[in-house]
């Protein structure tokens, strides 16, 4: 057979070939579980920790032990970025289930106000006399709405995400080399780092006087990584262009996380006046603002008929103010080049 022949007679059979490998893919008859093909992945379902998780729930201890209720309000994001396709936003809308998620593993007692429309169509239900009594619904009995059967909140949080600034500094690196000949084998090579970052505002009222208890603006940077190499070579009468690489960014949703579950703890360590050195040594990092905060009330010597003037700021830890002070000393405290900008 001649060459020519040859490869006519080799393309329909590579055809053939990988219409039988997608074949063991996919079938066009459902197996005995209902599936035409079988998914790929098994990943097992973990939970969803950040590095402040085992803070929190060492918090726990402490928060049994005072019956403070705490609710969470609108959490939204401001930060106004979308996705170029329109697919959506770039940043998570359920900031707010993030706290309550970082609330239950600090052990602190609850009370629903995000969503409330299920209660609220119960207590109509109710109200018209619709709902039967559980305990006898036999009997034709309704169920009664008793007055003060809800408990309030003590405090409330709320706030947004406000920042989410792209490449606030990147490097890249890339380099191309081989022999000078014509067919002499060549490579390259390039890598590249660039950060990101998300900011939180949060705000945590006194459900009973509206005023502002505490205030907490905290930001995380986000980094990301480029790795690339390839070779071109001639083996003869072939020639072969290989070429790997690999590219990873830090989750930015469980950067909100990180972000809210870190601003949780200090709110929950003031709200019960929880000393810095109890549960600091679960976060395990010793410029952490956490860690020299003082187990002191909102507002001290002051009465609940008293008119507070009161700047939340200036009563912060210094650490809270100062938190760069971990830093090395070509980053001076205070300047705006913090965040990335060029020096």
């Amino acid at each position: 057979m001649t060459r020519r022949g040859r490869k006519y007679l080799l393309q329909p059979l590579a055809v053939l070939a990988a219409t039988l490998a997608l074949e063991g893919c996919i079938s066009p008859q459902a197996d005995s579980v209902g599936r035409y093909t079988s998914p790929i992945g098994g990943s097992p379902v973990i939970s969803n920790e950040t590095p402040y998780s085992a803070a929190l729930r060492c918090m726990s201890g402490v928060v049994a032990q005072h019956p403070v209720r705490i609710a969470v309000g609108q959490i939204a994001d401001y930060t106004g970025k979308t996705e170029s396709d329109g697919s959506g936003r770039k940043v998570t809308a359920g900031a707010a289930l993030m706290a309550m998620s970082a609330l239950s593993k600090s052990g602190v007692h609850m009370v629903e106000r995000f969503d409330t429309s299920v209660a609220e169509m119960e207590l109509k239900y109710a109200n018209n006399k619709l709902i039967a009594d559980d305990k006898n619904p036999n009997a034709g009995d309704f169920r009664k709405i008793m007055a003060g059967s809800i408990p309030g909140s003590d405090y409330y949080i709320v706030g947004g995400i406000t920042e989410l600034n792209f490449n606030i500094r990147s490097e890249n690196a890339n380099g191309n080399g081989g022999g000078t000949a014509t067919n002499a084998t060549t490579g390259t090579a390039s890598g590249s780092l660039y950060v990101m970052n998300v900011g939180l505002d949060l705000r945590l009222v006194n459900t009973n006087t509206l005023e502002v208890a505490d205030v907490i603006s905290y930001q995380k940077q986000i980094i990301g990584r480029q790795v690339s190499a390839g070779v071109f070579d001639f083996l003869g009468t072939n020639f072969f262009d290989v070429s790997l690489g690999e590219s990873a960014l830090e989750p930015i949703q469980l950067a909100v996380r990180s972000v809210i579950e870190r601003a949780t703890l200090e709110m929950v360590g003031r709200i019960y006046r929880v000393p810095g050195n109890v549960c600091s040594s679960p976060i395990g990092t010793a410029t952490d603002p956490l860690a020299d905060s003082q187990p002191r009330p909102y507002y001290p010597n002051t009465q609940a008929s008293d008119p507070v003037a009161h700047t939340q700021e200036t009563y912060n830890d210094i650490s809270r103010q100062n938190p760069y002070r971990g830093y090395g000393s070509d980053d001076p405290v205070g300047d705006v080049r913090l965040r990335g900008g060029l020096r």
